[in-house]
């Protein structure tokens, strides 16, 4: 696995009440998050980024605003259509 180093203020983690290893687990969560929500990466991919299980991913995702089923454009209407013949 890859490592990335981003700088941050030293005082931030504390600013946010949050301990330099809360406030990485936080980072993972919202760089996965934000990836899942814009299409980028599956939900299993941005849950092995985030450090955590597909199922409890999709989970927390509510703490951030993105919703967990994360269809768009051309999926929605093919997943209407194939509702549609069910019925």
């Amino acid at each position: 696995m890859k490592l990335v180093t981003i700088p941050i203020p030293d005082d931030l983690p504390q600013v946010l009440k949050m301990s330099d290893e809360e406030f990485g687990r936080e980072a993972r969560m919202l760089l996965a998050a934000k990836l899942y929500e814009l299409g980028k990466v599956s939900a299993g991919s941005a849950a092995q980024l985030a450090g955590t299980d597909c199922l409890t991913f999709l989970a927390l995702l509510s703490r951030y605003g993105v919703a967990a089923i994360n269809i768009q454009g051309e999926e929605v209407e093919h997943e209407i259509a194939a509702a549609r013949k069910l019925w």
